[in-house]
């Protein structure tokens, strides 16, 4: 049960957050916007001061390292309203992948590794990266490919591999790279996570990645492991324990992704709305056009939806639970739904919407890629059957 005050105190955030976001924060897309490029460090820095400044820095960060510790009921509101912007969730130091390495090095890092890797990342001194997806045939939606080795040769871990496609890795201080190890004392095989600074000279940036989107400090890049020798201070949780850690952090992690990118389709549909209301054609508003008003009302369910989903899911991690399945359903119902509601966005602003006079264009490119990221839809779906043919089967047997 939340404390008494609670939804107060978080309804005062939201809206301290949505001022920040508006008056800060907007101005700020017009320079991503004319570029063409990810944003700048420069970039980074000087917003994620300004939220800093306004108390408003890493809301998902442990109080501890200077973060505000909201739960994830809270979450799910604050994330929405930084991702009003596109910029939003990285000026509050809670986009991806910093965000999700944060929740993940608060459950499983040792204090010292905490201290030395997670409270600057809450501070906002550094970024970090999350080095699992791999080139083909390695590890991409099925993580069992995993590719990637670490062996012990008896003072150190030594890591060899390519990873592919991770997500800030450029200008990243430290990297958690997921390696498939043998057994280790009485530790099993399996795959183990390693913290690895960016001054390792056994790490490299090969190069970067093009890609659709372009919202994300550092880019996505390929990152080539040879030769990388780790302490065994270096290990994250236990040998051989890697896949269960990722567990901990995919399902918060899915999550917090609908929140971020729910804010920037509730953007997109408030842009929709004024350009009905103030636009004319065929001799009334767009407001008063029967095809328009069914895009907007569809809007206006698929926001909904999504977020009474990310609700649902939310109060489950804040219980406890695993959510598993919640946040599956979430995260494939909001990653289409948000696609849907900026599609249509642009639609009802015809050309203006596709042209760069307004970040709807922008905004288009950069949700279709959530359709793949954190689990493509299609194995989300896989997941999804599959737990409803076991539930089926249990409840059948059990009578």
């Amino acid at each position: 049960m939340a404390e008494p005050g609670h939804a107060e105190a978080v309804a005062n955030l939201r809206m301290r957050v949505g001022e920040f976001v508006r008056d800060e924060v907007i101005p700020a897309e017009l320079e991503l916007l004319a570029s063409g490029r990810s944003p700048t460090e420069e970039l980074r820095r000087r917003l994620q001061k300004a939220a800093a400044d306004a108390g408003l820095l890493s809301p998902t960060g442990p109080k501890r390292w200077g973060g505000l510790g909201l739960d994830t009921g809270a979450q799910a509101v604050i994330l929405q309203e930084a991702g009003y912007s596109l910029l939003g969730p990285l000026a509050l130091n809670c986009a991806a992948p910093d965000e999700g390495n944060m929740h993940l090095m608060h459950k499983v890092a040792t204090p010292e590794q905490q201290e030395k890797y997670l409270a600057p990342l809450v501070r906002g001194e550094v970024r970090s990266c999350f080095a699992m997806t791999e080139p083909s045939p390695g590890a991409g939606s099925d993580p069992s490919m995993l590719r990637t080795s670490a062996r012990w040769d008896g003072d150190a871990w030594v890591i060899d591999g390519t990873k592919w496609y991770i997500t800030g890795a450029d200008g990243a201080a430290w990297a958690i790279c997921m390696a498939r190890t043998p057994g280790h004392g009485d530790q099993p095989a399996g795959a183990t996570m390693f913290l690895v600074d960016a001054g390792n000279p056994g790490m490299r940036i090969k190069r970067h990645i093009g890609s659709l989107d372009i919202g994300f400090a550092g880019g996505h890049c390929e990152v080539v492991f040879d030769g990388c020798r780790v302490s065994p201070d270096a290990v994250l949780g236990e040998v051989g324990r890697g896949f269960a850690y990722a567990q901990v952090r995919l399902a918060p992690a899915r999550l917090t992704h609908c929140m971020r990118w729910l804010g920037l389709a509730q953007r997109s549909q408030d842009m929709a709305l004024d350009r009905a209301a103030e636009r004319e054609a065929f001799g009334s508003r767009l407001a008063d056009l029967g095809m328009i008003q069914q895009m907007l009302a569809d809007n206006e369910i698929d926001l909904a939806a999504s977020r009474s989903l990310i609700r649902d899911a939310a109060s489950l991690l804040d219980l406890g639970e695993r959510a598993s399945a919640e946040t599956s359903i979430a995260k494939t119902f909001v990653a289409e739904a948000v696609g849907r509601i900026v599609d249509r966005a642009v639609q009802i602003h015809g050309a203006l919407g596709i042209s760069h006079d307004l970040p709807l264009s922008l905004f288009l490119r950069e949700v279709r890629p959530f359709r793949v990221y954190d689990g493509a839809s299609e194995v989300h779906r896989m997941s999804i059957a599959r737990r409803a043919v076991q539930r089926r089967a249990a409840a059948r047997d059990s009578k």
